[in-house]
C-alpha cells in the first residue's frame, strides 16, 4: 500500500500565493469602487438635469468612495511597481547596483508605511466624533481608508522583499534605510536647534536622496514631512494624516480616475483610431505630413483623456509603424512624441488644470477656457520644426488620399471627432461639473463603441478598470503627500520667506514671470507637474495676484514650463513614459528633442509675452 507524502509548499512559493491572494482581495473592490464612482456621478447628473431633483448625497457618497479607491489603487500601484518613480540615475548604475536600489526603492516606502500606520488609525478613530450632513453616517467609515490601505501596503512591500532571491542585498537594503533613520533620530536634540536649516536638510537633502535612488515620489515626500515633523516639532503625526486626507479628498480629483478610464475607453473602442485614420488621409501625402498628424492628434486626445500617458498610449501604436515604414528615424518619433505631450499639458480637461484649480481656487471652467490657445501656439512652433527637418524629403511613391476617401473618413471619424466638443458644451452649458463631466464622456464613448464602430472588448474592462484605480491611486497618494510637504512647509514660515524673496525681485512683474519660468522648468523635470502644482501653487499664485498678473495667463505659463521639464531628458520623466509606450530606448531620442525643446522654449515665451494668447476668450 503506497502513502503518498505532501511535501510542504516553498517558502517562496507560499509568498507568491499569498501575494496573488491579496492582489484578488484589493483589485476587484478597486474596479468595482471605478463602476460605482462613474454609476454615482451620473446618477447625480441625471437627477438634477433631467429630472430636477438633485441627489443631495451623490457627491458625499462619491467623494467617500474616492478615498477607498485613492488607497486600494495606490496598493495596486504600489505591487505592480507603478507609482511614480525617477530612474534616470538608477538607469545609468550597474546591474548589481540597479538591483540594490530597487530594493532600497521598496525598504524605504515600508519606513514610511511603519511610520504612518499608527497616527492613521488614531486620525480614523479621531474623525468618529464628525457625522456627514447628506447621508448622517460617522465620517470614520471614510477615514478607516487611510489606515487601511497603509496597512495593505504594508503588507505588499514586505511580500515583495520577502520575493527577492538575493537575502544578503535583501539585508544590506533594510539595513542602509534604518541605519539612515537611526542616525537622523539619535541626532534630533540637535535638529531641533537648527531652524529652518531642517527645510534644507528634509526637504532639499532627504527627498534628493530619495528621489535620486529611485524610491517613489509619493513616498519621498511623506518620509521628509514625516522626518521633519517627528525629529524637529512637537505636532502630533495624526494631524500630517489630516492633512494627507485633505488633500486626496478634493471632489474635483475625482475627475482622475474617471478621465484616465476615459482615456483607454476611446482607444478601445477605435475612436482614436477613427480620427488619427482621418487626419492622416488629410496630410499623409505632405513632407512631414504624418508629423503634423501626431501633434494634432495628440492636440485632440488631450481634450479627451487628460492623462499624458493615456494620450500617448493612444496615438502612437496606431501612428508609429506607419511613420517608420516612410523612413522616420525611431528616435525622432519619440523625441516628437514627448514635445507634444510637453505642449498639450495646458489642453482640458487636464489633470494638470484640474489640480491647478482645487488647491489655488482659481476657476476650473476658466482654465478650461484659457488653456487652448497656448497649446495652439506651442503647435506651430513645433510644426515649424517639422517642416524644417522635412522639407527634403522625396515623397514620389507616396499616393494622395482621393476626396472620396478623405471624405469617407471623415464620415466614419465624426462622432469621435465630436467628443471633446460634447465635453466641453456639457461644462459651458452646466450639464455637469468639470468632475461630472467624464461620466458623460465615457456613457458617449460607451454608445460609440457599441452602436457606431461596433468594437466593445468586454474582456478587457476588467484589466482597464484595475489599471485606472492603479494609475488614480499612484497620482492621488502623490497629491496627497505633496499637501503634506506644502503644509508643513507652510507651518515653518518658508511659503511666507519665499512670498517676500518673489515679490521682492527687481523689476516687478517681469522679473517675477521669469524667475517663475526657470523655478516650474526645474521643478518639471524633477518632481512632475502635480506634486509641484500641490507644494509650489499656493504659494506662488498669491504674489501673482499682488503683482497684477492675471492668475489664467500666470497659470498658463507656470503648466507650459513644467510641461517642457517634465518631458525634457535626462530627469524628465515624461520622455522616459513615451519611450517607455513606442518602446523605443530614450538614448535614440535626446538628439532629435534638442530642436522641439527648443521650439517649445520660444512658444513659452511667446504666450507669457502675450497674455491675450490665455485670457482673451474668457470675457
Amino acid at each position: 500500500m503506497h502513502t503518498t507524502t505532501l511535501t510542504p509548499p516553498s517558502p517562496r512559493r507560499l509568498v507568491v500565493a499569498i501575494d496573488n491572494a491579496l492582489a484578488r482581495c484589493v483589485e476587484i473592490p478597486a474596479a468595482l469602487l471605478v463602476v460605482a464612482e462613474i454609476l454615482v456621478l451620473l446618477a447625480g447628473v441625471t437627477s438634477r438635469y433631467l429630472l430636477h431633483r438633485p441627489l443631495v448625497w451623490s457627491d458625499e457618497l462619491a467623494s467617500m468612495l474616492f478615498v477607498w479607491l485613492a488607497m486600494l489603487g495606490a496598493v495596486i500601484a504600489l505591487r505592480r511597481g507603478e507609482h511614480m518613480r525617477m530612474t534616470a540615475l538608477v538607469g545609468k548604475a550597474s546591474p548589481q547596483t540597479q538591483a540594490f536600489l530597487e530594493l532600497v526603492a521598496i525598504a524605504a516606502p515600508l519606513a514610511f508605511l511603519l511610520l504612518i500606520v499608527g497616527p492613521a488609525i488614531d486620525f480614523a478613530q479621531d474623525q468618529g466624533i464628525i457625522t456627514t450632513p447628506a447621508l448622517g453616517i460617522s465620517d470614520t467609515w471614510r477615514a478607516a481608508a487611510l489606515p487601511v490601505g497603509s496597512a495593505l501596503m504594508l503588507a505588499v512591500a514586505c511580500l515583495r522583499l520577502m520575493r527577492t532571491a538575493n537575502w544578503t542585498m535583501l539585508i544590506a537594503a533594510l539595513a542602509l534605510v534604518a541605519a539612515i533613520a537611526g542616525g537622523f533620530a539619535a541626532l534630533s536634540p540637535l535638529l531641533q536647534n537648527l531652524g529652518n536649516a531642517n527645510l534644507l536638510i528634509f526637504f532639499v537633502g532627504l527627498v534628493a536622496l530619495c528621489v535620486l535612488c529611485g524610491v517613489p515620489i509619493a513616498f519621498s515626500f511623506g518620509l521628509a514631512t514625516f522626518g521633519y515633523l517627528a525629529l524637529t516639532t512637537s505636532t502630533p503625526l495624526s494631524v500630517v494624516v489630516g492633512r494627507m486626507d485633505e488633500g486626496m479628498s478634493h471632489l474635483i480629483l475625482l475627475s482622475v480616475p474617471l478621465f484616465v478610464f476615459l482615456g483607454q475607453l476611446i482607444e478601445m473602442t477605435g475612436m482614436a483610431n477613427a480620427m488619427i485614420s482621418f487626419l492622416a488621409s488629410l496630410l499623409g501625402h505632405v513632407r512631414g505630413g504624418l508629423s503634423y498628424v501626431l501633434v494634432g492628434a495628440m492636440y485632440l486626445v488631450s481634450g479627451i483623456s487628460g492623462s499624458k500617458a493615456a494620450d500617448m498610449a493612444a496615438i502612437a501604436p496606431v501612428l508609429f509603424p506607419e511613420m517608420k515604414a516612410r523612413g522616420a528615424k525611431p528616435g525622432d518619433l519619440v523625441a516628437l512624441l514627448a514635445a507634444t505631450g510637453a505642449q498639450t499639458e495646458t489642453i482640458p480637461p487636464s489633470l494638470v488644470l484640474i489640480t491647478l484649480g482645487s488647491v489655488t481656487g482659481v476657476s476650473i471652467s476658466a482654465l478650461f477656457t484659457g488653456g487652448m490657445l497656448p497649446a495652439i501656439v506651442l503647435a506651430i512652433t513645433l510644426c515649424s520644426v517639422v517642416w524644417w527637418r522635412y522639407r527634403g524629403d522625396d515623397l514620389s511613391g507616396v499616393r494622395r488620399a482621393t476626396r472620396r476617401q478623405i471624405v469617407r473618413k471623415l464620415v466614419v471619424a465624426v462622432p469621435a471627432l465630436a467628443l471633446p466638443f460634447v465635453i466641453r458644451a456639457a461644462v459651458v452649458k452646466g450639464v455637469a461639473t468639470a468632475t461630472e463631466v467624464s461620466t458623460i464622456g465615457i456613457v458617449y464613448s460607451v454608445f460609440a463603441g457599441l452602436v457606431i464602430y461596433r468594437r466593445f472588448e468586454w474582456a478587457r474592462l476588467k484589466p482597464m478598470l484595475i489599471d485606472t484605480a492603479s494609475l488614480s491611486g499612484a497620482i492621488l497618494l502623490i497629491i496627497g503627500a505633496a499637501t503634506g510637504m506644502a503644509w508643513a512647509l507652510t507651518q515653518s514660515g518658508f511659503s511666507s520667506q519665499l512670498a517676500q524673496t518673489m515679490a521682492g525681485l527687481p523689476g516687478g512683474a517681469v522679473t517675477f514671470f521669469a524667475a517663475s519660468i526657470v523655478v516650474f522648468l526645474v521643478l518639471g523635470s524633477v518632481l512632475e507637474g502635480i506634486p509641484a502644482i500641490v507644494l509650489f501653487g499656493p504659494l506662488m499664485f498669491p504674489i501673482a495676484r499682488q503683482l497684477g498678473i492675471n492668475e489664467v495667463h500666470y497659470a498658463m505659463v507656470v503648466i507650459l514650463a513644467m510641461g517642457v521639464g517634465l518631458f525634457a531628458p535626462p530627469f524628465g520623466v515624461g520622455y522616459y513614459s513615451a519611450c517607455a509606450v513606442s518602446r523605443i530606448h530614450p538614448d535614440e531620442g535626446m538628439k532629435p528633442i534638442v530642436g522641439y525643446l527648443a521650439a517649445l522654449v520660444v512658444g513659452l515665451i511667446i504666450v507669457a509675452a502675450v497674455p491675450w494668447i490665455s485670457t482673451g476668450f474668457l470675457h
